[in-house]
């Protein structure tokens, strides 16, 4: 069991590495569907918290220092820590609650806030280092630019856990 996660995680953050290149092929909206985003949310209900945690903080990272983007540190060391909560809180929000399809929505909305207040907190300590934030920045980057990935988050994260629970793929005992 444990091997099957380490290597979907692996995969997920394959796919985190490549979905960007396939988004950025549409001008203005590309990066506003926060390609990275997708394989974390589903590795933290697939795979659980542990992994969901990993998957998130070493991806923008990994990324960054890979092509470049997201620019470092600036973005990409939020975008870390936002992402680590996003993996983190789908996966431990999902064992928490019951096992319906209601559930997913409740673990994948309460983290997609919970990741987008971290990335705030994050850009605020930034700030005290030295780095432009205000809240306006705070609003824009967190909801307003965000607002196609997160509709794309909501139609495909359920699809797609709910396709791998059915084929198996996503862990029945989550720790």
């Amino acid at each position: 069991m444990r091997t099957r996660r380490i290597v979907l995680a692996a995969m997920f953050i394959a796919l985190g590495m490549l979905l960007p290149f396939l988004t950025g092929q549409i001008p203005g909206i590309g990066s506003r569907l926060l390609p990275m985003h997708l394989p974390v949310l589903i590795c933290g209900f697939v795979c659980g918290w542990k992994y969901g945690l990993a998957v998130g903080f070493i991806l923008p990272i990994f990324r960054s220092f890979t092509f470049g983007m997201p620019p470092f540190p600036t973005t990409a060391v939020p975008m870390a820590f936002e992402l680590a909560a996003y993996g983190m809180m789908t996966g431990l929000l999902y064992s928490l609650l019951p096992k319906k399809t209601g559930s997913i929505y409740i673990a994948l909305l309460s983290s997609m806030l919970a990741g987008r207040a971290v990335w705030g907190a994050v850009r605020f300590i930034m700030l005290l280092a030295g780095t432009k934030f205000s809240w306006a920045l705070f609003i824009s980057g967190a909801f307003i630019n965000a607002v196609p990935g997160m509709i794309l988050q909501v139609i495909l994260v359920p699809l797609v856990v709910i396709a791998l629970q059915k084929a198996r793929f996503a862990a029945e005992e989550r720790r």
